[in-house]
C-alpha cells in the first residue's frame, strides 16, 4: 500500500514543478517584453538604452527635486557668498552655457540630432561642507559638489572636469537608466521567488545578474559620463589634460581600497585613465572648435 501511495504522489510532484517552469517562463516573457518595449536610442552616446517609457521628464525632474531638498535638509550648504561657492557656481555656469552645441555636436557624429532633454532644467548649484570628495548633478538640473573634492582637484580645470561627469549624467538619464535596471532586477527576483527557488538558488542568480549586467552597465555609465563630462570642460575652455593627474590624484586619495573593477560600479583609475588619454585628441579638437578663447 505504501509503495502504490508513492507512485500515486509523483505525478502530483511533477504537475507541479511542471507549474513552476511555466511562472518562470511567464516572468522572463514580461522581462524581455519590458526590456524592448522601453528601448530607445540616445543621440549624444549613440547607444540604445533602456529607459521606461512611463517615466516622463517631469517626472524624472520631480524625483530629482525631491532627492536634492532631502539631502538639503540633512547637508547643509554654505552661504552662497563664499569663495568656493562662487568659483563652483562660476564653473557650473560656464559648462552649461556649452551643453547644447557639445549634444549637437557629439549627437552629429552618431548622424543624429540631439534630443534636447535637459533643455527645461532648473539648474542650480550648491557647495556642501563635507571630507567628501565628490559631487553629483540630479535629474532636473540640481547639483552640488562637496568641499573635500577641492583639495583633491587642486585646480579649476580639475574640478570642472568632475563636475562636467556630473552634469553628463544627468543629460545622459543616467538615473532613469538605473530605475528601469531595478525594475528588470525586481522581475527576476519576482521570477525566482515565485517559480520554486530557494533563498540561495535566488541569491546566486541575483549575483549572477550583478556581475554580468548590472555592474558592467553601471561601468559604463561612468565611461559615458567620462566622455561627455571631458567635452563639456574642453569647450568650455577649462584644459581636458587636467583629468589624467585629476584621477591619478583619486586613485591615490583611495588608498588602494577600492574592490576590484569587476566587483565595482567604477572603473578603475588606471583604465580610467587610459580612457581619458584615448579622448585628450577629441577634447582638445573639442577646445578649439568651441572655446572661444582658444580662438
Amino acid at each position: 500500500m505504501r509503495q502504490r501511495r508513492e507512485a500515486g504522489q509523483r505525478p502530483a510532484q511533477r504537475r507541479g514543478g511542471g507549474l513552476r517552469i511555466w511562472v518562470l517562463v511567464a516572468f522572463i516573457g514580461y522581462g524581455a517584453w519590458y526590456w524592448f518595449s522601453n528601448q530607445s536610442v540616445d543621440p549624444v552616446t549613440g547607444e540604445s538604452v533602456l529607459i521606461d517609457r512611463s517615466l516622463s521628464a517631469e517626472d524624472e525632474k520631480s524625483l530629482g527635486l525631491q532627492a536634492y531638498q532631502q539631502i538639503l535638509a540633512q547637508e547643509r550648504p554654505m552661504d552662497p557668498d563664499a569663495p568656493i561657492s562662487r568659483q563652483v557656481r562660476n564653473i557650473a555656469e560656464r559648462l552649461l552655457a556649452k551643453v547644447e552645441v557639445v549634444e549637437a555636436a557629439l549627437a552629429a557624429e552618431h548622424g543624429l540630432e540631439p534630443s534636447r532633454f535637459s533643455a527645461d532644467f532648473e539648474w542650480e548649484v550648491n557647495v556642501i561642507q563635507s571630507d567628501q570628495a565628490n559631487a553629483f548633478a540630479l535629474p532636473g538640473g540640481k547639483m552640488a559638489v562637496y568641499t573635500g573634492l577641492v583639495p583633491v582637484a587642486r585646480t579649476e580645470d580639475a574640478l570642472a572636469v568632475v563636475m562636467g561627469h556630473e552634469i553628463a549624467h544627468a543629460l545622459l538619464r543616467h538615473g532613469a537608466q538605473r530605475m528601469a535596471q531595478q525594475r528588470l532586477s525586481q522581475i527576476g527576483q519576482a521570477a525566482g521567488a515565485f517559480s520554486g527557488m530557494d533563498p540561495q538558488q535566488q541569491q546566486m542568480v541575483m549575483a549572477a545578474m550583478g556581475y554580468g549586467y548590472l555592474l558592467p552597465y553601471a561601468r559604463k555609465h561612468e565611461t559615458e559620463a567620462d566622455e561627455v563630462g571631458l567635452m563639456l570642460a574642453a569647450a568650455a575652455c577649462f584644459d581636458p589634460a587636467e583629468s589624467v593627474p585629476l584621477w591619478e590624484r583619486m586613485g591615490q586619495a583611495s588608498g588602494g581600497q577600492a574592490p576590484p573593477e569587476f566587483a565595482s560600479t567604477h572603473p578603475n583609475p588606471g583604465t580610467r585613465i587610459a580612457n581619458l588619454q584615448a579622448l585628450m585628441p577629441k577634447a582638445l579638437e573639442y577646445r578649439t572648435r568651441f572655446c572661444e578663447q582658444a580662438q
